[in-house]
């Protein structure tokens, strides 16, 4: 078995479940050379993101209904709002996206404004 494999076998054995989410998920966005890592986001900047949906909540925004999504890569999070939006085929928890947008603080977090979007298939599967 090469040292690799083996150092991999040993680190899934003994690190957290997060741990090894956050892994594969840096794993994932290293594949493709589009993106930013979330890490790496700044306010003010046009980027490419990809993750996996942690949470999608719907809730006012202004006195107009908004779907806030969080979007995780392993490096950070940031917020995804789709304004005047109640529910997106295929957005919920677990799903892989691809985004693009203007990235912009608000209290304190990342939050991209109806962001351009792509569901993606983690390596080797299928949508």
């Amino acid at each position: 078995m090469a040292p690799r494999r083996l150092q991999d076998m040993v680190h899934r054995v003994f690190a957290s479940a997060e741990q090894v989410a956050a892994d594969e998920e840096r794993l994932e966005t290293s594949r493709d050379s589009q993106v930013t890592p979330i890490s790496q986001a700044r306010s003010r900047q046009r980027g490419t993101f990809t993750g996996v949906i942690r949470s999608v909540v719907l809730r006012p925004h202004g006195g107009t209904a908004a779907l806030e999504v969080e979007l995780y890569d392993g490096t950070g999070a940031l917020d995804l709002m789709w304004l005047g939006r109640r529910k997106i085929a295929g957005i919920q928890p677990g799903a892989r996206l691809r985004v693009h947008g203007l990235v912009v603080t608000s209290q304190g977090r990342y939050v991209l404004f109806n962001p351009r979007y792509e569901l993606k298939a983690r390596h080797g599967e299928s949508l």
